[in-house]
């Protein structure tokens, strides 16, 4: 596990390595997916890394709306340690 503290810099050698040791990578933010800093880093790694991958890199991320101010809903709304799970097993 990379905990990334900064995005500019982005350490890619670090998450080449990452990616190098078990060959997939999910990417968790909770941001949402649709825009976020998940599809830049994707990217980076696709295009220094892409033949130690062997299935698609994931994001798991908020739900694509607007952040509810119900606490309940807004801790349905980000993403949980199940989602994050189930998108790990998804490669496996």
């Amino acid at each position: 596990m990379v905990d990334i503290r900064s995005v500019r810099p982005l350490d890619v050698e670090t998450l080449a390595e990452s990616l190098h040791k078990t060959n997939r990578m999910v990417l968790v933010h909770e941001a949402a997916r649709f825009g976020s800093i998940l599809g830049e880093i994707a990217a980076t790694l696709q295009e220094v890394a892409f033949d130690d991958l062997d299935a698609p890199i994931l994001r798991v991320g908020a739900a694509d709306s607007p952040l509810a101010y119900s606490q309940p809903l807004e801790m349905a709304q980000l993403p949980s340690a199940d989602k994050v799970i189930a998108a790990v097993k998804s490669l496996l």
